[in-house]
């Protein structure tokens, strides 16, 4: 399936049952809501899909599930976040026999890799699959950036078509488009610097709370990109405190819990990670009833994007 990267495309979580296996039908019932709000693709496997503790085989019951349950509606993309060319190369191939549309792909995991070294791993796992790429720059979280140099020597490959912009600087969107122009699609990665960056020229937006809120993520998207900055700005204002629940170490469990409170998920987590609970786990559920609360009226989506 051609994959567009425009449009907003959720950062999925992993659901899990009490006894720490998949919870397909829980996983199901959430992709259900962000379809039913217009998502243009589904993101599997990054920090919100609790990679880390996720297994090869499990990685691929959930590629499969999601593009059997999808039904060709929207891409399914998957993260590769491997500590090897080697490993990248083969996660690239399971993903293309799962039958992914695309990869999300970070610089290597643990070793800091310098920028001669980070192009050649970027290559390599391009040269070995004709699926389309998005990088994911994040120096912030995972210590490496992809800098302007290093997409200059990119620019020659392909289907590496597009980057997860989470620098953390707006100006990086003009920066990219100065340069490039649009040989690279640019999706905001920060749930709180999204308004900014569409408003920047940003294509997409891979969010984060869109997991418990789709239908506000998906209309604040399209009435900013449809030139109706001033209504999508009035939702983004209700919606902050819930998006900085995105930056936080905890933001899987912040996220899972709002995911509660609108009906499509649950706490489960897998280990390490804990369910939130006492005065953190009340904290958040501050912000979560606060906002449930005060939830805006939308406009229907498709009078957001006439």
């Amino acid at each position: 399936m051609n994959v567009q990267w425009t449009g907003v495309y959720p950062a999925v979580t992993t659901k899990f049952t009490d006894d720490d296996q998949l919870d397909l039908d829980m996983f199901k019932l959430n992709l259900d809501a962000q379809l039913d709000a217009g998502v243009d693709g589904i993101i599997l496997g990054g920090t919100l899909g609790e990679a880390s503790t996720l297994s090869v085989e499990e990685k691929s019951i959930l590629v499969q599930t999601c593009v059997q349950h999808v039904q060709g509606r929207v891409p399914v993309i998957i993260n590769i976040a491997e500590q090897s060319t080697r490993g990248a190369i083969q996660a690239a191939a399971i993903a293309k026999e799962d039958g992914a549309s695309g990869l999300m792909m970070l610089p290597p995991m643990r070793y800091k890799a310098d920028a001669r070294e980070t192009v050649a791993y970027f290559k390599a796992v391009a040269a070995s699959t004709d699926l389309p790429i998005m990088l994911y720059n994040n120096p912030v979280d995972y210590g490496i950036e992809i800098t302007i140099e290093m997409f200059r020597e990119l620019v020659a490959v392909d289907n590496i078509q597009a980057v997860k912009e989470s620098t953390r600087d707006i100006s990086n969107v003009t920066r990219m488009k100065n340069e490039f122009g649009d040989r690279f699609k640019i999706l905001c990665g920060v749930d709180t610097l999204a308004a900014e960056e569409l408003l920047m020229g940003a294509d997409g937006w891979v969010a984060g709370l869109v997991c418990a809120y789709p239908r506000e993520t998906v209309v604040i998207f399209n009435l900013i990109k449809s030139g109706r900055v001033e209504e999508a700005l009035e939702i983004y204002r209700w919606f902050l405190p819930l998006l900085e629940l995105d930056i936080n170490t905890k933001l899987v469990q912040n996220i899972k819990l709002a995911e509660v409170a609108t009906g499509i998920g649950t706490e489960q987590v897998r280990a390490p990670r804990l369910p939130l609970v006492g005065e953190e786990r009340a904290s958040v559920l501050q912000v979560i009833n606060a906002a449930m609360e005060t939830r805006p009226v939308l406009p229907e989506l498709e009078a957001a994007i006439n």
